[in-house]
């Protein structure tokens, strides 16, 4: 399947798939959000455990874990009676990675664009 983004403009905006990528980047777009898809790529973590290492309460990052889920942002597994949450798959992993790395990238010079 060819890459949207190597297509003429006009195919991007006109494309079915623009607002849920909007909607995918607008959920992301939560501080609380992003740092908890960022402590589940990870790994699987306990809703309890999501809390604690990040500071919250367990019912905010249920609160938000359904909504992540809702998006297949993260997904859940059960082991026994404890539900833990991962990355959705390794789109979802591979993304947040590629955008990491390149916030962790020095800016360039303005001047330096073509």
């Amino acid at each position: 399947m060819a890459s949207t983004l190597s297509s003429p403009a006009g195919e991007i905006t006109a494309d079915d798939r623009v607002v849920p990528l909007a909607d995918l980047f607008r959920l992301l777009g939560d501080p609380t959000r992003l740092r908890i898809v960022l402590a589940c790529a990870e790994q699987k973590r306990a809703v309890g455990a999501i809390a604690e290492l990040l500071g919250l309460s367990p019912s905010l990052v249920s609160h938000h874990l359904r909504l992540l889920r809702a998006a297949r942002i993260v997904r859940a597994e059960r082991q026994g009676k404890q539900v833990f949450y991962v990355a959705a798959d390794r789109h979802i992993s591979a993304m947040l990675g590629e955008l990491l790395e390149h916030i962790a990238e020095p800016q360039s010079d303005p001047a330096d664009i073509d």
